[in-house]
C-alpha cells in the first residue's frame, strides 16, 4: 500500500497555495496537510472587509473552500483531480481582527465524491463559521 498524500514541509505547501492564485491573493497559507485533517489560515485585512471593518463572508467562504479543496485533494485516488459541486456555510460570529484559522476533515472520501467539513475558528478559537462541501472526484 501506498503512502497517504500530505503537505510535510513548509516548502511543499507554500508551493501548493502557489497553484491556486486566488488563494495566494487572498493570502491563505497551509500550515499542515494529510489526508485526515488540513489546517489553514488567512489574516484579516482591510481589503477583505464589508462595512465596519468586518471580513467579508465571501472571503471567508474561500478560505474554506481552499482549505476543503486541499483535504479533497490529498484523498483523491491517483491521477484523479477535485472540484467543488456543493458548499453550504453557517456563519456564526464577525471576524474583525486578527487571523481565521480552517480546519479540514473528510466526512466521507469516494469514488465519486467526496465529503469535507471546515471549521473556522478566530483568535480566541470561537467558531467564526461551518462549512460542508462536496467534492466531485474527477478521474484523470
Amino acid at each position: 500500500m501506498s503512502e497517504p498524500l500530505q503537505l510535510a514541509t513548509e516548502e511543499q505547501r507554500r508551493q501548493f497555495i502557489e497553484l491556486m492564485p486566488y488563494a495566494q491573493k487572498l493570502g491563505i497559507e497551509i500550515e499542515s496537510g494529510n489526508s485526515e485533517e488540513v489546517v489553514g489560515r488567512m489574516r484579516w485585512q482591510p481589503d477583505l472587509c464589508t462595512a465596519a471593518g468586518v471580513l467579508h463572508g465571501g472571503a471567508l467562504m474561500s478560505l474554506a473552500d481552499t482549505i476543503g479543496a486541499v483535504c479533497a485533494f490529498l484523498n483523491l485516488p491517483p491521477g484523479a483531480n477535485t472540484a467543488t459541486i456543493s458548499s453550504s456555510t453557517n456563519m456564526l460570529r464577525a471576524v474583525r481582527s486578527g487571523e481565521v484559522t480552517a480546519r479540514a476533515k473528510p466526512l466521507h472520501a469516494g469514488r465519486t465524491v467526496i465529503a469535507v467539513q471546515t471549521e473556522l475558528r478566530d483568535d480566541q478559537g470561537r467558531l467564526v463559521a461551518q462549512v460542508t462541501q462536496a467534492q466531485a472526484v474527477l478521474s484523470g
